[in-house]
């Protein structure tokens, strides 16, 4: 045994990795690392809806046997891993934040979760969201909280991964993203996101809130640990018909930019951002070129249509997704999610095609654009770290929404991968973050510019004071 718990329970996917392979440390020493830490640490955070105590020790106690045997099923093998409770997971509830769910208990694993189980990953328990993956929780729920500063936005749905991730109490999890959801509270918690192509990851066993802008990715604390995950759970899957028949992804522990086009529209750093914002993004750029990435100037589609239209293209489908539950128990749902999916009822086939049209021109606008660079940059959000006060005043503000979704949405309105990268801190010492989006299907580039990032700057490496 060698380490303290300090040592081990901020540690990132591939050295942990690296230390189970040769021993260096056992799963069920890490495992239990976790669990104690969760006990101390969780009934302030609220990151975990479910821990899932003697079923990660017995499957750790399982990864150290097969490890020990020359069994090893791949870098996340013996890796405690929390996963979002809109995942089914077989015998366990999945609420998705709602309170009329907590009863139903799972008959069998969502494939994202079969998937990690196959590769040998240690799931420690459910993770906290929003009330369907929406953008508010359900009133019966205790919202996490930020580990950094409990003012501050967790950064909506998948905000208990984040929170679990850059707290040490799960070294990565299962998030999914409909209009920002795996990046806002990565940025927000100062972790690294992974929004996959759309139909990358399975969608089996996932409750829905939109079907096809839905992004089920992953959170861990570096590119390439975020990558391995993604790795592990992304493939065609028979029981999801969408699920894309694609090469398979090969993550490797590369950091090399040498002649990667970098693309930078400059009328994004001209046109609303705050001076952080500015900077942050500036300077990452400049990171990116020392490491030998060639900048190349570029011009996005106008999104602004494509931002207005996805709150009607949401609410339509999230109106199908909930008919049966809210035919039956609307008086459960909360106000917000509730609201959204009265909005989804009221629009016509008329109005639906008039907003698939659009979104597919808006979709081949980026596409053509984007075919001229490799990975392109852009803010997470025009301004600094949100704190709840502003959050709560965001239904006044329509304004401030559009603002917020500016660099999101529309890429779930395209389905274009992302992956988010923490870049520093605000004036409040709050994490900051940026994003690079590439074409359909080139995850692996984003994530080997992400570990060139990460390779020069520490900022993934910095961790909340918590006792």
């Amino acid at each position: 045994m060698v380490g303290t718990q300090r040592e081990l329970h901020f540690e990132d996917i591939p050295t942990l990795a690296s230390g189970l392979r040769t021993r260096e440390y056992s799963s069920e020493e890490v495992t239990r690392i976790q669990l104690q830490r969760i006990t101390a640490l969780d009934p302030h955070l609220r990151a975990y809806v479910e821990v899932f105590a003697d079923e990660a020790i017995a499957d750790a106690r399982l990864a150290d046997s097969e490890m020990a045997h020359g069994r090893f099923r791949g870098p996340l093998h013996g890796i405690p891993i929390g996963v979002k409770d809109l995942c089914h997971i077989k015998g366990h509830p999945t609420a998705g934040g709602m309170s009329f769910r907590r009863e139903r208990h799972a008959l069998q694993d969502a494939t994202v979760v079969a998937r990690l189980r196959q590769a040998g990953a240690v799931i420690l328990g459910s993770l906290q969201l929003t009330e369907g993956a929406y953008s508010d929780y359900h009133p019966s729920v205790s919202p996490p909280k930020n580990p950094w500063d409990p003012r501050y936005w967790t950064g909506i749905s998948s905000s208990g991964s984040a929170v679990a991730t850059a707290s040490g109490i799960c070294f990565g999890a299962i998030g999914t993203d409909t209009g920002g959801s795996i990046r806002w509270p990565a940025a927000a918690n100062g972790v690294t996101g992974l929004k996959p192509t759309w139909g990358r990851v399975s969608r089996f066993g996932v409750l829905e809130l939109a079907a096809s802008l839905d992004h089920v990715g992953t959170i861990a604390r570096s590119a390439i640990g975020a990558g391995m995950m993604l790795q592990a759970i992304s493939g065609y899957d028979p029981l999801d018909s969408t699920s894309l028949r694609a090469p398979a992804l090969d993550i490797q522990a590369d950091a090399s930019v040498k002649g990667l086009r970098l693309g930078l529209d400059s009328r994004i750093l001209e046109s609303g951002l705050d001076d952080s914002v500015r900077n942050m993004l500036t300077e990452a750029v400049e990171v990116l070129v020392g490491r030998g990435a060639v900048l190349v100037n570029m011009e996005f589609p106008d999104a602004s249509q494509a931002v207005r239209d996805w709150v009607p293209n949401c609410a339509v489908e999230a109106a199908v997704a909930h008919e049966l539950d809210f035919a039956d128990k609307e008086e459960n749902y909360g106000p917000v999610l509730a609201g959204v999916i009265r909005t989804g009822q009221t629009f016509s086939g008329t109005d639906l095609q008039k907003i698939l049209q659009r979104r597919r021109d808006y979709a081949g606008a980026l596409a053509a654009a984007l075919e001229h660079v490799d990975v392109a940059i852009v803010p997470v959000q025009p301004f600094e770290p949100l704190s709840l006060e502003t959050i709560a005043t965001l239904g006044e503000k329509p304004e401030l929404i559009e603002a917020l979704q500016r660099f999101t949405s529309p890429f779930n309105m395209s389905g274009s991968p992302t992956i988010t990268l923490p870049a520093g801190f605000s004036e409040n010492q709050m994490p900051m973050a940026f994003q690079l989006v590439a074409q359909h299907l080139c995850e692996d580039r984003l994530v080997r510019a992400g570990a060139a990032y990460q390779a020069e700057t520490y900022w993934h490496t910095r961790h909340p004071r918590l006792s």
